[in-house]
């Protein structure tokens, strides 16, 4: 035992003293402050041999594709110096960074390692027109083809602005077709005359309340220009959503109804094309007030939800039929179906059926 405890400790002796044959002048550099667009920056950290070996580095490994590592190849004798290059691109990488390059070498039978780092700050760049604003339609540049208001409530209008540029070198006058704007969005244009290489709005109002729906939705939009091309501009309105609930107090939550699924999947296993399966989902209202459903959608018009009732009393169940049709459908399937309610503390839940059509 004492005999197996002296081995290991003169071993671990000789490793440590390998282990300082390879001396760094330093093993942290910070580049300080750099500019995203400047290109790849670089340090070379270097080495000297201080034992009596010569020393081969077996191999650089960086912490992250971004750093790009080289080395000194051949074996460095004592004495001399050897290098290990870390290369940084900062590209699309703004803010602090930190990386690691672990360096492996051998000397003699002795394997040992050491651990470089590179830090530093990315001073983002400037953003153009063209970065802020990528999407083109003839002389106009906007962020996307679809104006997203995000979650919103039905409680009252939204109203959301979104930047136009013109990119030309003359004045765009800007209209909207009525016959494609719905009733329940309206569009203003600050200003409705906007001068070339110039930033303006298109505010976008949207009233919930109209639209009469919850989940995600989207609307077709035309605007219309005096450009002798691309005049058309077909956008898209989107949003969720949701039902608006005033604060309540806890006695007032716990008086609540409460939507409740027996189970939240269904699998329909293996099924062959073409055929329509069914499962049925049991519904509960575990609170004490009186359960109403909304809404009841699905993501795809292959899934159909039927509800035997809109609303459930207190303690009071009812059965949700899922349908799926495998028409025009091959492999795994996985459809979700969404039902709205007035339980203030989940109004919208999910549950989801799957197959695999054959």
């Amino acid at each position: 035992m004492k005999k197996a405890l002296f081995t290991m400790c003169c071993m671990l002796l000789i490793t440590r003293v390998w282990s300082q044959a390879v001396e760094f002048i330093k093993t942290t550099h910070d580049f300080g402050e750099v500019k995203e667009e400047g290109g790849a920056i670089s340090y070379t950290f270097q080495f000297v041999n201080q034992g009596d070996e010569p020393v081969q580095v077996t191999g650089v490994k960086a912490s992250c594709g971004c750093t790009t590592p080289d080395w000194t190849r051949e074996a460095v004798s004592p004495g001399d110096t050897g290098k290990i290059v870390a290369q940084y691109n900062p590209y699309n990488r703004p803010g602090k960074f930190k990386k690691s390059l672990s360096m492996n070498y051998k000397t003699g039978e002795i394997s040992d390692g050491a651990t470089l780092y590179i830090e530093g700050i990315v001073q983002p760049k400037p953003k153009t027109i063209e970065d802020e604003l990528p999407t083109r339609i003839g002389a106009i540049r906007l962020q996307y083809k679809a104006l997203n208001l995000g979650k919103i409530t039905n409680e009252s209008v939204v109203k959301k602005s979104f930047q136009v540029y013109n990119e030309s070198d003359s004045v765009v006058i800007f209209q909207v077709d009525k016959s494609k704007i719905p009733a329940h969005v309206r569009v203003q244009f600050s200003p409705d005359t906007l001068p070339p290489k110039t930033l303006g709005a298109l505010d976008l109002i949207f009233d919930p309340v109209l639209k009469d729906d919850l989940g995600f939705v989207t609307d077709e939009l035309r605007l219309v220009t005096d450009e002798p091309e691309d005049s058309i501009k077909d956008l898209t309105v989107m949003a969720t959503i949701q039902e608006y609930f005033p604060p309540m107090s806890d006695e007032e939550l716990a008086l609540a109804p409460r939507l409740a699924f027996d189970r939240t999947q269904h699998d329909y296993g293996r099924v062959t094309q073409g055929n329509a399966v069914a499962t049925t989902f049991e519904l509960t209202n575990t609170g004490k007030q009186s359960l109403k459903i909304r809404k009841v959608k699905t993501n795809c018009d292959c899934a159909v939800g039927e509800l035997e009732t809109n609303e459930l009393a207190p303690g009071e169940s009812a059965q949700l039929e899922v349908t799926f049709d495998t028409s025009g459908r091959r492999g795994r399937q996985y459809k979700t179906i969404t039902v709205f309610s007035n339980d203030p503390t989940a109004s919208t839940q999910m549950i989801s059926v799957k197959a695999i059509v054959d």
